[in-house]
């Protein structure tokens, strides 16, 4: 929809919502009122509660630490997940027989067996399973770009 075309109401409430914008006594184009920007040393609302925040560190970690020896579940949580990282998943070297030449459909079903057999665990069979297909993907890709560009190639 084009300017000319749109309804008298549209161009009405644009231009409202432009008036809207910013200081009303300042225009584009006119020179800052305030070219220095803002005088150092004064500080806004954040600032202030920043360094109070600050000064008021050390009581605030003594309070969380008795609430947490006192049995506050949510305190030791806090205080914990900020102190220790998070606790990752090991993952197991595993061996059992695995023929990577095996079409892809092979190489599953001696994972299912692995999984079966108590050689892999179900978790890393699933992890094996998915970078099967995902080698199965990559593979489709590069047979199709072969494909096109020997039929490229003919014409």
């Amino acid at each position: 929809m084009d300017a000319s075309a749109s309804p008298d109401w549209l161009a009405v409430h644009q231009h409202e919502k432009k008036q809207q914008k910013g200081n009303p006594n300042w225009k584009r184009g006119m020179k800052s009122p305030n070219p220095s920007g803002r005088p150092r040393g004064i500080s806004n609302a954040r600032a202030k509660l920043n360094q109070r925040l600050l000064s008021d560190t050390q009581g605030i970690v003594d309070k969380m630490v008795a609430q947490a020896l006192d049995g506050d579940a949510q305190s030791a949580s806090l205080i914990l997940s900020r102190v220790m990282p998070t606790l990752r998943a090991q993952v197991e070297r595993v061996e059992f027989d695995f023929d990577s030449s095996a079409p892809l459909a092979q190489q599953v079903q001696s994972v299912l067996q692995a999984i079966a057999g108590g050689e892999v665990s179900a978790d890393i069979g699933k992890q094996i399973i998915e970078a099967i297909g995902a080698l199965g993907a990559i593979k489709q890709i590069d047979e199709l770009e072969d494909r096109i560009s020997r039929l490229e190639g003919k014409t």
